[in-house]
């Protein structure tokens, strides 16, 4: 039996808002929340709210100790890095999100590539790191391959550049001279990306349903990367591009790269996403990140039937081998609604209307509520998820909802469509 619990979320997007709908089954737990800015359906839920900068370490410290809160969940990645995890911990509450060190795994992926190397963890592409842009630009005119280009800091899933399908040679060459910090340049890697994530006690880590993301801003995957424009996942927690022998290689090197972070003093509790490309040869880490994805939180947190509360007490306590971890097997699909112009130019302050409710979710991000009316801001709006018995079920759900919005934004009708996974397997089939 649960106790009554005062747990905080730190964030303020879609994903934090699937975090909060998921406490919030349990009517034991005690929402509070810090956010940047006041997302309305994380406000709905919370009996608490702080508006600050979500790195203000010793603000959420205050904030927790004045509330009593004795857990707290770390939505976005920029805290991680700011060291709130290492705060909080040091006035005793209990989180879920790795240390500063812990979490460089994502934020430092200088730090990412040579922890797999040192500890010999299979899945790392063949990569190479500059300390400057000219260093980068020779190593770049000696080679006619294709890499992908990516700062080793963090860029909201949007500093990557891949030679041959973003940039020619000479643009690669140009690039390198625009980052600041550490460079990584890294084989290009082809095949079919796919998303695992778990939770993670320091040592047992219990894997969530497979998920899809897509990254590009328009439909048939074309455009510029973005924070994420929608996702999917099948009601068997799979992909049929995914293989057993793939999936089994792919939480085999998640469990290794925890081990690794333990050998090395930094244990790793809170949410492991592991993204991986299928190969030709296999699944190969592309990245990983050091929280839920956004959107692939809002699809397996849609799906879970356990008490999210009991999870994140398991996960800060080392007893995850114990708790109950159970996700309905159905499918979803999350389409996100973005503001028109949006990634390169979003429209800000546009005037949304929802249309009559179906049995989608839909979960706030980037959008303000001002009366009855929901007004657009420079990010990712709102997304829905539709859940059902198939993809299709699934996917007819989430369109209904996210067409029927007026307003000046826009969303890729294609994500978590039958033609888009018949796309990926056949492209599977052609490359092995």
């Amino acid at each position: 039996m649960i106790t009554d619990s005062n747990i905080l979320i730190v964030g303020s997007g879609g994903r934090e808002h699937a975090i909060a709908r998921a406490l919030a089954r349990n009517p034991q737990t005690r929402i509070f929340a810090a956010m940047n800015r006041m997302n309305p359906g994380i406000a709905e839920l919370a009996y608490k709210v702080l508006i600050t900068p979500e790195t203000d370490a010793e603000s959420i410290r205050n904030f927790c100790l004045q509330h009593k809160v004795t857990y707290a969940c770390i939505g976005p990645e920029a805290p991680l890095e700011a060291g709130v995890v290492d705060t909080l911990t040091k006035a005793g509450i209990k989180c879920m999100g790795p240390a500063k060190e812990a979490a460089k795994i994502e934020t430092d992926k200088t730090f990412c590539r040579n922890l797999m190397k040192k500890h010999q963890i299979p899945g790392l592409p063949e990569f190479y790191i500059f300390h400057s842009g000219t260093d980068a630009e020779s190593f770049l005119r000696k080679t006619t391959k294709e890499f992908a280009i990516k700062p080793s800091g963090l860029t909201g899933g949007k500093g990557v550049r891949i030679i041959g399908e973003h940039l020619d040679h000479d643009q690669a060459c140009q690039y390198v001279h625009e980052l600041a910090g550490d460079i990584v340049i890294e084989e290009r890697l082809i095949g079919e990306e796919f998303t695992l994530q778990a939770f993670v006690d320091g040592k047992t880590l219990v894997p969530m349903p497979l998920v899809q993301d897509h990254k590009r801003a328009y439909e048939g995957d074309f455009g510029p990367n973005t924070g994420g424009m929608g996702s999917y996942t099948l009601p068997d927690h799979r992909f049929p591009f995914v293989s057993d022998d793939d999936y089994n290689q792919a939480f085999s090197i998640m469990k290794k790269t925890v081990n690794a972070l333990a050998a090395e003093g930094t244990p790793y509790i809170g949410i492991l996403y592991g993204q991986f490309m299928n190969t030709a040869t296999g699944p190969m880490v592309i990245e990983f990140n050091a929280r839920f994805g956004d959107p692939e939180a809002m699809n397996v947190l849609s799906l879970l039937s356990s008490d999210f509360t009991a999870i994140v007490m398991a996960i800060t306590s080392g007893t995850l081998e114990n708790a109950e971890v159970v996700f309905a097997e159905k499918a979803t699909v999350c389409k996100y609604l973005v503001p028109e112009g949006y990634p390169d130019a979003p429209v800000t302050d546009g005037k949304l209307v929802t249309g009559p409710e179906n049995s989608a979710i839909c979960y706030y991000a980037s959008v303000v509520k001002e009366g009855d009316h929901l007004i657009t801001q420079s990010s990712r709006t709102m997304a829905y998820v539709g859940i059902g018995d198939s993809l299709q079920e699934a996917e007819r759900i989430a369109e209904e909802a996210a067409s029927a919005v007026i307003g000046p934004v826009r969303h890729r009708r294609d994500i978590g469509t039958q033609m888009v996974l018949e796309k990926r397997v056949q492209h599977m089939k052609e490359i092995r």
